[in-house]
Formats: C-alpha cells, sequence, structure tokens
C-alpha cells in the first residue's frame, strides 16, 4: 500500500524519515499536525497508540478497521447476553472507523487541492487523461454495438432470403390470387 500512495501525486516530495514497516503506508499526519481524535481504543485490537508515540492516519484507519472486525468476532461479544451492549460496541468500533476514514480523505483532498494550485497542468493532464480512457472505452462498446447490429441485420437478411426462394411469385394481375388459392386446403366434399 506504500508503494501505491508514495506515487499517487507525482513530483511530491517523499518523506523526510524512513517509511514505516511492511504492510504499513506511507507517513500521513491528520491535518492540522494533529493526532486522530480517539487515541488508543480499549478493543483489544493489538496495535500501537501508546504513550507518545506518533501514529499516522493510515495507522489509525487500519487499526480502527481491524477493531471493527475484532469486536464482532470477540469472545466476550460471542458468549455475552447483552446484545445492547454488543450492539453499543459494535457501534462504536464503526463510528471511530468512519471518523478516521473522512480524516483520511479529508488529508488526500487537501493534498488534491494544493496540487491543483502548485501544479494545475498536472490536474489538467489527469482530466486529459480520465477522457481518453473514457472516450477509448466508449469506442469498444460502440464497436461491439455494431457488430451485434451487423450479426442480426446478417440473420434477418437471411431470413428475408429464404422466404423469397420457395415462393416465387409469378407476374401478373392475379397473381396474387392465384397464390393465395393455391396455399388453400382442398375443400371437403360431402358424403
Amino acid at each position: 500500500m506504500a508503494s501505491s500512495m508514495s506515487g499517487m501525486f507525482p513530483g511530491q516530495q517523499p518523506p523526510a524519515h524512513p517509511a514505516p514497516g511492511p504492510g504499513a503506508a506511507a507517513p500521513l499526519s491528520a491535518p492540522g499536525g494533529s493526532r486522530a481524535p480517539g487515541g488508543g481504543s480499549g478493543s483489544g485490537s493489538g496495535g500501537g497508540g501508546g504513550g507518545g508515540s506518533s501514529t499516522t492516519l493510515v495507522d489509525d484507519l487500519e487499526a480502527s478497521f481491524e477493531a471493527c472486525f475484532a469486536s464482532l468476532v470477540s469472545q466476550d461479544y460471542v458468549n455475552g447476553t447483552d446484545q445492547e451492549e454488543i450492539r453499543t460496541g459494535v457501534d462504536q468500533c464503526i463510528q471511530k472507523f468512519l471518523d478516521v476514514a473522512r480524516q483520511t480523505e479529508c488529508f488526500f483532498l487537501q493534498k488534491r487541492l494544493q496540487l491543483s494550485v502548485q501544479k494545475p497542468e498536472q490536474v489538467e493532464k489527469e482530466d486529459i487523461s480520465e477522457l481518453r480512457n473514457e472516450l477509448q472505452r466508449k469506442e469498444i462498446l460502440i464497436q461491439k454495438h455494431l457488430t451485434k447490429i451487423h450479426h442480426w441485420q446478417q440473420v434477418l437478411e437471411d431470413i428475408n432470403v429464404q422466404h423469397k426462394k420457395p415462393t416465387e411469385l409469378p407476374q401478373g394481375p392475379l397473381a396474387f390470387l392465384e397464390q393465395a388459392s393455391a396455399n388453400l386446403p382442398a375443400p371437403i366434399k360431402p358424403n
């Protein structure tokens, strides 16, 4: 995840400190330099959050996500009989996850805003790239539809040709009546 996030904004300076261990993302500090509210949860999810260690929004997001699952599979909740207590605990975990997710989204929106102010040509390049991709996708879709249209036109032509071959229409003013009377069943003679 760290590699995908570090290349998200081209031209952005890499962090001055070394990247966190495997599975963690590049450091993202909460907007304004503060840590996400609600520090270490008492859900027993493991993971840091102890005295003075600096965590990132991604770390908080990951920890709150793990806490959501931990609260659902915790033995306390599985063996517990008070449904209201279980619901309250799960709701708190989910609310914390949603709060951290909003903060993470705000961080990326702020970075996007900074990028659009500092390098507006980069935003235009991304927009152009998205439009080209959309045009390409639509061209492929149009080609699929044209292929289907040609197929069904061929099917209709084949049906028309089959209907015209067996019934060669004779020419003349009474030809249609002769054709229609030929297709009528023979009259039944009474005994």
